[in-house]
């Protein structure tokens, strides 16, 4: 009896064993699943917060000095890696002034760009607008004359798909002025690209809009979703004289002013060590800025040099943003 009760309860052992292997292996694919799972995080970890555009204005040289077709910038863009296009009004004026701006020639500036963003699978961001008038000028009839200036854009930004036109404050003196005026003509404008779901956005731009104090308390009395900041890294030039720059306002202090109002955020650069790095400003730290105000939107690459070749220098920025943004993950 008992090497019967032993061969029996070997066999309840053995048995046991046997379903607790064929539970284990139950569990097995969860547990796998986990692991998966944990491996992708690790495996995206590496992408940026954020997404990459290219302004235009980083190949202006290209096009104005050495022919480069405007419309091949979808083209280039991919090349050199981007997803997002920023595109500038001014490096289309030849041929739209020429037709004073009429309707059928705005309807030829957005098919074509269309058809090229379409074509390379790329993401038409918005269109910065210069040249069309002060915003900020005290004389009422001269700012509702720019407002309506603008309406062409918004409309050309609406049917390109792109979320939004970049414009200028300018035309006052004063700060008081400046910000009375700049409300009004971004409210009057605003309004009628709201209906377009477009937003109006301004970048520190050189003059008053550079004091990023007065620009964000601006955006704060305009108090409007769809009109917002487009803060640059490096446009905080205030006043200008003979030999540069006499007024500036603090990058990083004027970054971290405009960021609640973001809506678009600019990767300025001019020239680069032998490590990659821009020269006058810091990346990690402007960079960690935008991320701590929670931006995951476009950066868009604004290269301004003229020891780099545009492309060189577009290349080296869209670098120096991923290595920061890589640091900052």
């Amino acid at each position: 009896m008992k090497g019967k009760n032993l061969k029996i309860n070997g066999f309840k052992v053995i048995m046991a064993v046997f379903f607790m292997g064929i539970l284990s292996c139950k569990e097995a694919p969860k547990e796998q699943s986990k692991d998966l799972d944990s491996v992708a995080v690790t495996a995206t970890s590496d992408e940026p917060f954020f997404k990459l555009s290219l302004a235009q204005w980083s190949m202006h040289r290209m096009i104005r000095n050495e022919g480069v077709d405007p419309y091949s910038f979808a083209k280039k863009a991919k090349d050199w890696g981007f997803t997002g296009l920023e595109y500038v009004s001014g490096l289309y004026y030849d041929e739209l002034k020429a037709a004073n701006f009429s309707k059928e020639a705005m309807d030829a500036f957005v098919e074509k760009n269309n058809a090229e963003s379409k074509k390379y699978g790329m993401q038409n961001v918005l269109i910065m607008i210069d040249g069309q008038g002060d915003l900020a000028t005290p004389d009422a009839e001269k700012r509702k004359a720019a407002v309506e200036n603008h309406f062409k854009w918004v409309d050309a930004a609406a049917a390109m798909g792109c979320h939004a036109i970049r414009v200028n404050l300018s035309g006052s003196k004063t700060p008081e002025e400046w910000i009375a005026s700049s409300v009004d003509g971004l409210t009057q404008l605003s309004t009628y690209a709201k209906d377009k779901n477009i937003e109006v956005l301004v970048e520190n731009h050189g003059g008053l809009s550079s004091n990023a104090a007065m620009l964000a308390e601006v955006m704060t009395k305009v108090d409007m979703e769809n009109c917002g900041t487009l803060p640059d890294f490096g446009n905080f030039c205030i006043e200008r004289g003979e030999g540069g720059c006499v007024e500036s306002y603090d990058p990083y202090q004027g970054i971290s002013e405009l960021m609640p109002h973001a809506l678009a955020v600019s990767a300025k650069s001019n020239d680069f060590d032998a490590e990659g790095n821009e020269v006058r400003l810091d990346y990690n730290r402007i960079l960690k800025i935008v991320k701590d105000a929670g931006y995951t939107g476009y950066i868009g690459v604004e290269y301004e040099g003229n020891v780099l070749s545009e492309e060189e220098g577009i290349i080296a920025t869209r670098d120096l943003l991923l290595k920061a943004g890589k640091q900052l993950n």
